[in-house]
């Protein structure tokens, strides 16, 4: 049984083998990787179980948003957990509720499931255009509502919305926080960010960091040196 890390470390990378010495070099540090689109299309549930025995200690987080009708994504979800058994994996909540509850009933307990709210690439006006017709905050709000409601395990949300979440969902729900820089790292294309020693502090129970500790030149000492700052 792994333990719950506090970082996931996105490992997304096109090159198998360049993922395997990540996850090789930083799963023993973090506990904790992630592997998502970009990864999957290239090498699938098999180079996903390459990665994972390269560092059988390091938790699992299987990022792949499934968003289509409940039918399609309880198959999708059956075909993938089959398989393997990640510590999360995780679909979009503006797929809707049957699509989340197909989804969960799919996975039979064997990974906790979770759902993306908003993208943290994603702005104000980013949302405007897409037609949603509520605040960013409020439509986060409304999206984790329906995914407790669902029965999901919680939510990949950014940072900015934490602090609502915990107050109106209280502890016992798992937030997953992607967009974290530390301190004087590049922000990327991430739009909502936070340090991940604040994140934390406000309610945060996982952080996904990436490229601040891949594209360091010692990934294993970022990873250890973001650690110690927590």
């Amino acid at each position: 049984m792994h333990t719950d890390p506090q970082i996931f470390c996105a490992i997304d990378t096109p090159e198998i083998e360049k993922a395997c010495a990540l996850a090789r070099e930083i799963g023993p540090v973090t506990k904790g990787i992630k592997l998502g689109l970009e990864f999957f299309n290239a090498y699938g549930p098999s180079g996903i179980e390459k990665v994972q025995e390269s560092c059988p200690e390091a938790a699992l987080f299987v990022d792949l948003k499934y968003h289509d009708i409940p039918n399609t994504v309880a198959g999708a979800v059956r075909a993938l957990t089959s398989n393997l058994e990640p510590a999360y994996l995780n679909v979009h909540a503006a797929g809707g509720r049957p699509m989340m509850e197909a989804a969960l009933d799919a996975m039979q307990g064997r990974s906790k499931l979770l759902a993306v709210t908003v993208l943290t690439a994603l702005s104000e006006e980013d949302i405007k255009a897409v037609g949603y017709g509520y605040s960013m905050k409020e439509q986060v709000l409304r999206m984790a509502r329906l995914t407790k409601d669902a029965g999901l395990a919680g939510i990949v949300c950014s940072s900015h919305e934490i602090e609502m979440i915990r107050s109106d969902l209280g502890s016992d729900f798992t937030l997953m926080v992607p967009g974290i820089r530390p301190h004087g790292t590049a922000l990327g294309d991430q739009k909502r960010v936070m340090g991940p020693k604040d994140a934390l502090d406000i309610g945060a129970t996982h952080l996904v960091i990436g490229r601040p500790i891949t594209g360091a030149d010692d990934p294993a000492k970022a990873a250890q040196d973001i650690l110690e700052s927590l």
